[in-house]
C-alpha cells in the first residue's frame, strides 16, 4: 500500500509529530508513505513534463528523513491554502493555463480536479491522509466523492472542525495565549493600564474563551456574541478600580464585532473565500481609551499562538490521531475522519465536517450579559468543556 499525506491551511504545533507517527506506523506494517508538499498545491503544481517533481511537489517519507521532525513545530512538508477545485487565476500554474483560463477575471475560479486525479494516479497513491481544517478537508471530501480513498485528521488552532471535540493545535494555542496574557500583566499593572489582547479565532471564540477562563482575565469577547463597547467600558472601568494594582485585562477574538458592526477584514480573498482578519482589538482599545479616559495597551498575539513546538497534549493527540488514521488506511476503511468525542478516540464519516458549524456553546460556557466565561454545569463535561 502507498499512502499519501499532506498538511493544508495554517500551520499548528503537532503537525510534524503527526506526520512522523504515520510514517513509523505505516512502515512497520509494510506500507510506503509519500509526503505531498505545500498542501493541495503539491498536486496542483505537479507538471508531467518536468523531471524534478520529486522534491519539488512530493517526497518519499521514511523513518530516516522523519526521525527528528517531531522536535519542532510547523510542518516540514510545508503548507498552503490552495484549493484545486477553485483555483484563483494567480495560483494557476503556467503549464496548466489555456486561452480559456486567460479570460478569467481577478476573482474568478477554475476547477483543476481532473489534473489532481491524474497526479494521484501517476504517484500510485492508494489512500490520502489529509491533515487540516474545514478548508483543507472540504477538498478532501471532494476527493472522496471523486472516488479517491481519503482519511482526514482534524487540525486547527481555533478548534472549529465540526464532528470532533478536539483538533490538533488547540491546546498549544491556549497555552501560548495564557502565558502571554500572564506576562502582559506586568506591563498593564506597572503602568495602571487596560490591556486588550487580540487572539486568533475567525468564527469560533473558543481560543479567547478558554484562554480567558484559564488566565482569569476580567472580560472576554468572542466571535459568537456581538458586544456593546459602552457597556464593556463600564465593566472594565469597574474591574480596573477594584484591582489593587489598578489595571484590567480584556481578551477578544479576531472575529468579534460590535453590535451592528462588521467583522474587521482586509486584503484579498484566499482560495476558500476568506480575507485576513485582525484589528478589532485595536478598534476596541481606542474606544475604551476614549470612553474611560485611561491609558491602554493593545497586543495581538496572532501567529505566536501557533508558533514553536507543541505542548504535551497536542503531541499526544497528534500521535494518536496519526496511529488511528494509519490503522484505518491499512484496513482500507476509507472515507473517515478521526475524532475525539466526549474524551474518547473515534471516527466519523468524512462528510460530517460539512454538515454543521462548530461554535462556542454560549448558553453553557459564556455569560453574554457580562462578557465573561461561565461554566453553567461542570459535572459530566469532558476535560475541555465541550
Amino acid at each position: 500500500m502507498r499512502i499519501g499525506i499532506l498538511t493544508g491551511g495554517g500551520d499548528v504545533p503537532g503537525l510534524n509529530p503527526c506526520i512522523k507517527a504515520v510514517v513509523y506506523r505505516a512502515t512497520d506494517n509494510g506500507a510506503e508513505v509519500v509526503g505531498i508538499r505545500k498542501g493541495w498545491g503539491g498536486l496542483l503544481n505537479y507538471d508531467f513534463n518536468r523531471t524534478d517533481n520529486e522534491g519539488l511537489n512530493y517526497i518519499p517519507l521514511n523513518k530516516l528523513n522523519t526521525r527528528t521532525i517531531d522536535r519542532s513545530g510547523g510542518t516540514f512538508l510545508h503548507t498552503s491554502r490552495t484549493n484545486p477545485g477553485k483555483a484563483k487565476k494567480a495560483d494557476i500554474p503556467s503549464f496548466l493555463k489555456t486561452s480559456e483560463h486567460d479570460k478569467l477575471g481577478k476573482d474568478d475560479r477554475a476547477d483543476f480536479t481532473p489534473h489532481v486525479l491524474k497526479v494521484i494516479a501517476k504517484l500510485k497513491i492508494d489512500v490520502l491522509i489529509t491533515i487540516g481544517g474545514d478548508d483543507t478537508q472540504s477538498y478532501a471530501v471532494r476527493m472522496h466523492k471523486e472516488g479517491i480513498p481519503v482519511i482526514a485528521i482534524p487540525k486547527t488552532m481555533d478548534n472549529d472542525v465540526f464532528g470532533t471535540d478536539y483538533c490538533i493545535g488547540f491546546s498549544t494555542a491556549v497555552t501560548r495565549s495564557v502565558d502571554f496574557i500572564t506576562a502582559l500583566r506586568t506591563v498593564a499593572g506597572s503602568h495602571e493600564r487596560v490591556a486588550v489582547v487580540e487572539l486568533f479565532g475567525r468564527n469560533s471564540g473558543e481560543t479567547s474563551l478558554i484562554s480567558a477562563y484559564l488566565a482569569g482575565v476580567d472580560r472576554a469577547l468572542i466571535s459568537e456574541v456581538p458586544f456593546d463597547v459602552e457597556k464593556l467600558a463600564r465593566f472594565v472601568a469597574e474591574d480596573k478600580a477594584r484591582n489593587p494594582s489598578n489595571y484590567a485585562v480584556v481578551t477578544i477574538s479576531e472575529g468579534a464585532h460590535l453590535l451592528g458592526g462588521q467583522v474587521v477584514e482586509y486584503g484579498e480573498e484566499d482560495a476558500y473565500g476568506h480575507r485576513k482578519l485582525g484589528g478589532i482589538g485595536a478598534v476596541t482599545e481606542q474606544a475604551l481609551k476614549k470612553l474611560i479616559d485611561t491609558h491602554t495597551v493593545y497586543q495581538q498575539v496572532a501567529y505566536l499562538m501557533r508558533s514553536g513546538e507543541p505542548d504535551a497534549l497536542d503531541r499526544m493527540v497528534a500521535i494518536s490521531f496519526a496511529n488511528l488514521a494509519t490503522d484505518l488506511a491499512l484496513k482500507k476503511d476509507f472515507g473517515k475522519m478521526v475524532a475525539l468525542r466526549e474524551g474518547k478516540y473515534t471516527t466519523v464519516p468524512i462528510d460530517t465536517l460539512t454538515q454543521g458549524l462548530k461554535r462556542v456553546d454560549v448558553n453553557e460556557l459564556y455569560d453574554a450579559e457580562n462578557y465573561r466565561p461561565k461554566v453553567a454545569h461542570l459535572l459530566g463535561k469532558p476535560m475541555f468543556l465541550y
